[in-house]
C-alpha cells in the first residue's frame, strides 16, 4: 500500500508539472509578443507598406506595358515581386509572435499616372524609405533585441537600396527627354532576378551566394518579362522629364 500511495503521489506531481508546462507554453507567445511591442508595431507597419508597394509596382508595370515600355514594365514587375517577398517575411515573423495579421484592404492607388510620373514617384518613395524610414525603424526596435526581425528588416532595407539604383539608372537615361528612353532602355532585352529569401533584386545573378542574405544563388528566381507583342507601340513625344 505505501508503494501504491507513492506512485499515486508521483503521478499527481507529474500531472501538476505537465499542466503548469502547458499553461506556460500557452502564455509564452503572448508574453513574447508583449516584450516585443515596438518590434510588433514596426513589423505591422512594414507589412502594410510592403503590401501597398507590391500593389503599386504591379499597377505601374501594367501601365508601362500599356504605354509601350515592356522593359520598364519588367522592372516594375520585378520590384513588385521583391516587395512581395518582404511582405511575406514580415507576415511570417508576426505569426511567430502570435500576432494576427488581418487581410489588408486594397488601397486606392491615386498616384498611378504615366510611366514617366511613376518612375519619378517610385524614385522619391525609395529614397525616403532608404534614408529615413528604415534607419528609424531599426533604431526603434534595437532595444528589444529580436534578431530575426532586425535581420529581416535589414534585408528589406538593403533590397530597397538595390531598387533605388535600378530606378535611378532608368531615371538618368531619360533625364531630359522621355522619348530617349525608348532607344536607351527599350532597345534590348531586360533581365531581373529576385531572391526568394530576402528580396534582393539584380540584373544579373551573383556568384555563389546572395550579396544580402548570403544564401545560395539557387534561391534567386528570374522574373518573366512581358511579351513584347502585348505592349503597344510607345508614344513619340519628347516632353521634358
Amino acid at each position: 500500500m505505501p508503494g501504491n500511495a507513492g506512485k499515486r503521489g508521483f503521478v499527481m506531481a507529474m500531472r501538476t508539472v505537465l499542466v503548469g508546462l502547458a499553461v506556460f507554453m500557452m502564455q509564452a507567445p503572448v508574453a513574447w509578443a508583449a516584450s516585443n511591442v515596438l518590434t510588433v508595431e514596426a513589423l505591422k507597419e512594414r507589412h502594410q507598406d510592403e503590401v501597398t508597394a507590391h500593389r503599386a509596382y504591379a499597377a505601374y508595370a501594367e501601365r508601362a506595358c500599356a504605354e509601350g515600355y515592356p522593359n520598364i514594365a519588367h522592372l516594375f514587375k520585378s520590384l513588385a515581386a521583391s516587395e512581395g517577398v518582404h511582405a511575406h517575411n514580415f507576415k511570417n515573423l508576426l505569426a511567430g509572435l502570435k500576432v494576427d495579421v488581418k487581410p489588408i484592404a486594397i488601397p486606392q492607388l491615386q498616384e498611378v499616372g504615366t510611366t514617366r510620373d511613376n518612375l519619378k514617384h517610385a524614385s522619391g518613395v525609395e529614397r525616403d524609405e532608404i534614408d529615413r524610414e528604415y534607419p528609424d525603424i531599426l533604431e526603434r526596435i534595437e532595444s528589444e533585441g529580436n534578431q530575426d526581425a532586425i535581420t529581416s528588416i535589414t534585408y528589406a532595407w538593403k533590397a530597397e537600396q538595390q531598387h533605388r539604383e535600378l530606378i535611378v539608372k532608368i531615371h538618368k537615361a531619360a533625364s531630359r527627354m522621355f522619348g530617349l528612353l525608348v532607344g536607351r532602355i527599350e532597345g534590348g532585352e531586360s533581365h531581373y532576378h529576385v531572391c526568394a529569401i530576402c528580396g534582393s533584386t539584380l540584373n544579373e545573378l551573383p556568384g555563389n551566394q546572395c550579396p544580402i542574405c548570403a544564401r545560395p544563388v539557387s534561391n534567386y528566381h528570374e522574373v518573366v518579362p512581358y511579351p513584347r507583342d502585348t505592349c503597344k507601340a510607345p508614344p513619340t513625344e519628347d516632353d521634358d522629364w
